[in-house]
C-alpha cells in the first residue's frame, strides 16, 4: 500500500534526508509540502500546516521536520485532522507535551512516530543483541562536532526548547537506551551554557544503570576537523565500539561491520509498516534523560558564542 504524504518544514534536514528517502520509499508519495519560506517544483506548497491539511483532504500521513518548540501544534492539528504523524527529533519541546501527543493519536485512531534516526545505523541492533550476553563494566559516550557546520544561523538551536548540544547529543542517548541491556539514569550533569545563548554548548553527564554500570558522556559544539560520535562499550569480555554514530561497529579491535546511511529509509519503511498495522510508536527514553540532565544540571558559563568564528 502507498500513502500520500504531506512533509512540514522544507530545511536543510528535509531536503538532505527526508526527501531523497521518501523517494526511495515505495510505502510513500509526496503530494504536499507546507513551509513559509520554500517549495518544490511539481508540488503544491502551502504556507502552513494548517493550509496543507484543509486543501489537501486526501493526504493519509505528514511528516514533521520543523525545530520542536511549536511542533506540538502542529502535531495536534494533523492527529485532530485525522492524519497520521511522523516526528523528526527531538519529538517535542518536553516529555509531558509528547505524552498528550500519544494519548490524542491513540483517542483519534492514528499512527504517530517519534524517530530516533541514530537508531537505524546499521551497527545498532547487531551492538544490542551483542550486549544481551555480555557482562558490561562501563559505558564511555563521546559525541563532539562542530556546530558552524551543522547548524549555521538556526536561532532556534539556541533558544528554550532547542535543547543546545543536546540536539546531537539526543542522536547518543538514542542509542544508548536502545543497545543498554536496562535501564539508565543521570546522577549528575555539568553543563556550559554561552553567555548569550539560553541553551548549552556543552556538557558532561554522570549516569548509571540499574544495576550499578556507570555511563558517561561528553558532548561539545565546538570541535573542529573530524567529527567524533563514539559509543565505547567495556564488557568483562572485551570491548564493543559503536563509531561514526553506529555506522561502524568494533568487536574486540576488529572492525566487523562499515555500512551506508540509509537511516532515513529504514524510518519511513517503519512508519509505512506502523500505519498499515494501526500501531504508534514513541519511545520517550532519550528525551526523559535530557530533561533529567537539565534537571540536574549544574550550570556553568562559558564565553559567548557567534556563528562567525
Amino acid at each position: 500500500m502507498t500513502f500520500t504524504l504531506g512533509l512540514v518544514g522544507l530545511g536543510t534536514i528535509a531536503r538532505n534526508q527526508h526527501l531523497p528517502s521518501i523517494e526511495a520509499t515505495e510505502g510513500f508519495r509526496l503530494a504536499a509540502i507546507a513551509s513559509r519560506n520554500a517549495g518544490l517544483d511539481g508540488l503544491p506548497c502551502y504556507h502552513d500546516i494548517a493550509d496543507m491539511l484543509a486543501a489537501e483532504p486526501d493526504l493519509a500521513a505528514v511528516s514533521l521536520c520543523t525545530p520542536p518548540q511549536g511542533r506540538f501544534q502542529q502535531a495536534v492539528q494533523a492527529i485532530c485532522a485525522g492524519r497520521h504523524v511522523m516526528l523528526e527529533k527531538p519529538p517535542g519541546a518536553s516529555v509531558s507535551e509528547v505524552e498528550t501527543l500519544v494519548r490524542m493519536a491513540r483517542a483519534a485512531g492514528v499512527t504517530l512516530f517519534a524517530t530516533w534516526h541514530s537508531r537505524e545505523a546499521a551497527a545498532v541492533e547487531v551492538a544490542r543483541d551483542l550486549l544481551q550476553t555480555r557482562s558490561l563494566r562501563r559505558v564511555s559516550i563521546a559525541w563532539k562536532e562542530d556546530v558552524r557546520h551543522w547548524h549555521p544561523g538556526q536561532e532556534w538551536i539556541w533558544q528554550p526548547g532547542g535543547l543546545g548540544v543536546f540536539d546531537p547529543g539526543i542522536n547518543a542517548l538514542s542509542v544508548l537506551t536502545r543497545i543498554m541491556p536496562e535501564p539508565v539514569h543521570p546522577v549528575s550533569a555539568r553543563l556550559e551554557f554561552p553567555a548569550n545563548k539560553q541553551a548549552p554548548i556543552g556538557a558532561e553527564l554522570a549516569m548509571v544503570s540499574a544495576s550499578g554500570v556507570p555511563v558517561d558522556a561528553v558532548f561539545d559544539w565546538r570541535q573542529t576537523g573530524p567529527q567524533t560520535w563514539d559509543i565505547l562499550i567495556e564488557t568483562d569480555e572485551g570491548e564493543v565500539l559503536l563509531r561514526e554514530g553506529g555506522a561502524r561497529l568494533f568487536i574486540d579491535g576488529q572492525e566487523n561491520i562499515s555500512a551506508p546511511d540509509y537511516e532515513y529509509r529504514r524510518l519511513y519503511n517503519r512508519f509505512a509498516a506502523l500505519i498499515e498495522a494501526g500501531e504508534c510508536d514513541v519511545d520517550l527514553a532519550p528525551l526523559q534523560l535530557v530533561a533529567d540532565a537539565f534537571l540536574l544540571g549544574e550550570r556553568v558559563e562559558t564565553e559567548a558564542f557567534h556563528d562567525a568564528p
